[in-house]
């Protein structure tokens, strides 16, 4: 008996050693930042700026040579920098702690066409991984499903709170919906040639999503019916209050999916992926289609591709006249930390250093639909934002000194600041 007591207890510590940072307090009192350099997120830039914020919105920004009172707790931070919290699409953050371990992973229902299922209700806001995110700057994500074709519904999550409600920035803010391939890899196991094959059955495959629309639509136009909650879940694509992020990246699938959502009453759509989209970005902009693309420290996917693809195509997008945004598509869910510097890796490739800042910021937020709130510093909107010793989408430079979510200091202990600052000890002893 003794023993089972004394198992349970270290469990206890170890829970309590290695749990997520308590959640910051509401703001109590006003706050000033002085003389930092501030990237609005718009393209702006303030280089000697006034921000001030109170109850968790911006009230005040602009030069710090103005003569206004300032107000509340004053944090100089000359020399340093200002921006808005950065945004990460389309994650699994909290959806999977280890991914090895099957019960910590809930990134994926049962199902091809679930679209009712909502991955907040699933959203563990005690991650340790959430935790890594904030020493970064990315303070908010939109927490998306995988799985089947349609794998359920995103919400969009500020990353410092108690649970998944007070989580909750956007709820259910779109549909996910990954277009059939008009090419699959052989199964060699099956006796298939290896390497990618026609889909023969791709026309049957659209069609299986395109009833699935139509049938929902024609759901949710009747008044009496019995309950279906999967057709249910597709209301807000037909009057515009959810958007359908759908995932395509040849540009036959791309056009494809595009024409038939639009003849399909499907108002807002946003492209995930699209790996070829550079190629059809007239199309895309005749049909205002936004594009969160791939982190860019991925490999080309074809052979004969330009080495840089992935680097420059946020750039190459943009010229084009698309709204564009980044997302961690294929990618490590501990991986969404290096978010800053995947735009960082944009400017390296020719995108203007602010316009590569948006790919995180305004864009993402537009995209995600909530840009009235979030993704720029701008009076009214939340003090969401950080205070970095330098150029925050350079490896070396991003320090994070201070952090804010809604006005609230939150903390940039994780475990990970923890063991470096325990080692540093041990070798700064000459052990």
């Amino acid at each position: 008996m003794k023993k089972i007591i004394y198992i349970l207890l270290v469990l206890c510590l170890s829970a309590n050693g290695f749990a997520q940072q308590t959640p910051a307090s509401p703001q109590k009192e006003a706050i000033t930042i002085e003389g930092a350099v501030a990237h609005l997120g718009d393209g702006t830039v303030i280089e000697n700026s006034l921000i001030m914020f109170e109850g968790g919105k911006i009230t005040f920004i602009g030069d710090a040579k103005m003569r206004i009172a300032r107000k509340g707790k004053v944090i100089d931070a000359k020399g340093k920098h200002v921006y808005p919290g950065f945004i990460a699409a389309r994650t699994v953050l909290g959806l999977v702690e280890v991914d090895a371990v099957r019960a910590s992973d809930d990134q994926a229902e049962i199902g091809g066409m679930i679209p009712h299922v909502r991955s907040l209700i699933a959203y563990n806001s005690e991650s340790k991984v959430i935790e890594s995110m904030r020493p970064n700057g990315v303070l908010m994500a939109q927490i998306a499903p995988r799985g089947g074709v349609i794998p359920g519904t995103s919400s969009v999550v500020q990353l410092d709170a108690w649970n998944w409600e007070d989580a909750a920035v956007k709820t259910d803010d779109g549909i996910h919906l990954h277009w059939p391939n008009s090419y699959r890899r052989g199964r060699w196991w099956l006796g298939e040639p290896r390497g990618l094959q026609p889909n023969k059955n791709y026309k049957k495959d659209i069609s299986n999503v395109v009833d699935f629309i139509v049938n929902a639509k024609a759901y949710n136009e009747t008044t009496a019916k019995p309950f279906h909650q999967e057709f249910a879940a597709m209301e807000g694509l037909f009057s515009g209050e959810q958007k359908l992020y759908v995932y395509a990246d040849g540009e036959k699938e791309i056009i494809d999916a595009v024409t038939t959502l639009k003849e399909n009453d499907i108002k807002n759509v946003v492209l995930v992926g699209g790996y070829n989209a550079y190629k059809i970005t007239d199309f895309l902009k005749k049909h205002n289609i936004p594009v969160l693309v791939r982190a860019m420290h991925n490999l080309p996917s074809n052979n004969d591709d330009d080495y840089d693809l992935p680097y420059k195509m946020a750039k190459l997008l943009t010229e084009g006249g698309l709204l564009v945004g980044i997302q961690n598509n294929g990618e490590a869910n501990f991986q969404n930390r290096n978010l800053p510097f995947y735009a960082g890796q944009a400017v390296a490739y020719g995108m203007e250093k602010e316009a590569a800042l948006q790919l995180i910021t305004s864009n993402t937020a537009k995209i995600l639909g909530i840009d009235d709130t979030h993704g720029t510093l701008a009076v009214g909107k939340s003090a969401t934002l950080f205070i970095s010793e330098g150029d925050a989408l350079e490896m070396r430079t991003n320090k994070l000194q201070k952090a804010f979510i809604d006005g609230r200091d939150v903390s940039l202990e994780t475990h990970q600041t923890e063991l470096y600052k325990r080692y540093m000890g041990k070798y700064n002893r000459g052990e």
